[in-house]
């Protein structure tokens, strides 16, 4: 049986992460969709894919203390694990091959 596909939101919300590095804790994630996607992210949402994706295997998560981090508040920060980043190359060449030819049609 092949692999569960990524949902659209899954799939941005992986590619957020990618953008913020090691910064990539749920605050961070939902202005990075908010400033690429230009309209307003519900943190819930994020919150929700972020678990699914960590149940995936495809983010882990760490706990970061204040002391450590020198914040108010502990923060749970995710990083991407390699397959994530092998689901997100497929997606694009797969996109990338059904794209191609059709530019055409845009005007381009």
């Amino acid at each position: 049986m092949g692999r569960e596909s990524l949902g659209e939101f899954e799939h941005q919300v992986l590619l957020a992460i990618l953008r913020l590095g090691q910064d990539s804790y749920s605050v961070a994630i939902v202005l990075q969709l908010e400033g690429c996607r230009g309209r307003s992210v519900a943190p819930a949402a994020v919150y929700i894919a972020l678990r699914r994706l960590e149940k995936k295997g495809l983010v882990v998560s760490r706990m970061v203390d204040p002391e450590e981090s020198g914040e108010k508040h502990s923060r749970r920060y995710f990083t991407l694990q390699p397959e994530a980043l092998d689901r997100l190359k497929e997606s694009r060449d797969a996109f990338d091959r059904l794209w191609d030819g059709l530019d055409p049609v845009f005007g381009r």
